[in-house]
Order: structure tokens, then C-alpha cells, then sequence
């Protein structure tokens, strides 16, 4: 793991760490509320008993955020895992209604709490494209 990925690996691993371990004892009528939504991006989804649903998220995103934190786990890989997760969610706020204003990019007010994922959806961009250099090759620098 190349040091500059560490902060972007400890904050998204935490941050999706702790959601999972908070989601462990939902109730159904909460595990029901997050399937529905669910299902707007993959519809089998929906087939699911709601409290396994339920269980099922939560050792999900327990599992990723400790991918995340896992040292020895390369990061295209851990990327490659972040992204799908974001990828999800971002495609979740795009299909809910009222979610985005008339232009359907920009958050609702009640779209907010969805659409600030997309910082997830850039750091796996990060982790997946970074490239090491070439031993012995200088590095490009932008020039700011």
C-alpha cells in the first residue's frame, strides 16, 4: 500500500465499518425501509426476507470497511470494492425520487444525505487508477 492511499483507506474503511456495525440489530421495519431502496438499484434484491436483507448489508459493509483498513489487501483491489459500493449508492440517489432537484444531478434538500456518498465514488477512482512509478523513472508533476 503506497502511503498516500492510507488516508484515503482509513477514513472510507472506518467511516463504512461503523455503518455496517450500526445496521448488526435493525429492526424490520428499518431493514424493509433500506431493501426498498435497495431494490431501485438491483431488483432480486426485493426477493429477500428484509430481516436477512438486513443482516446481509451489515456483514457487507462490515466486510468492505475492513478490506479497506486491511493493510496487506492491495488497493486496486480495495478500490475495485469501494467503487461498486458507491456505485450502488450513487445510482440509488439517481433513481429515488426526490432525491434530486428538476435537473435530476443536483440534491434535494432530502437528497443531501445520499448524494454526499460521491466522495466515496472519487477516492475508489483514486485507489484503482493510482499507478506506482517505474523504478528508476521520474515522476510527472502537475505544475500549480
Amino acid at each position: 500500500m503506497r502511503l498516500t492511499h492510507i488516508p484515503l483507506r482509513l477514513t472510507t474503511g472506518a467511516f463504512i465499518l461503523n455503518a455496517g456495525w450500526g445496521k448488526r440489530k435493525l429492526d424490520k421495519d428499518s431493514a424493509a425501509g433500506l431493501q426498498a431502496m435497495a431494490a431501485k438499484v438491483i431488483p432480486p434484491v426485493s426477493r429477500i426476507d428484509a430481516e436477512k436483507f438486513g443482516k446481509m448489508l451489515s456483514y457487507a459493509e462490515m466486510t468492505l470497511g475492513a478490506a479497506l483498513l486491511t493493510p496487506f489487501l492491495p488497493s486496486r483491489l480495495a478500490g475495485i470494492g469501494l467503487g461498486i459500493f458507491s456505485g450502488s449508492l450513487f445510482t440509488m440517489y439517481l433513481r429515488t425520487p426526490g432525491m434530486t432537484l428538476e435537473d435530476g444531478i443536483r440534491p434535494s434538500p432530502q437528497g443531501t444525505a445520499l448524494a454526499k456518498d460521491i466522495w466515496m465514488l472519487g477516492i475508489a477512482a483514486a485507489l484503482v487508477l493510482d499507478r506506482k512509478p517505474k523504478p528508476g523513472k521520474a515522476t510527472r508533476r502537475i505544475p500549480f
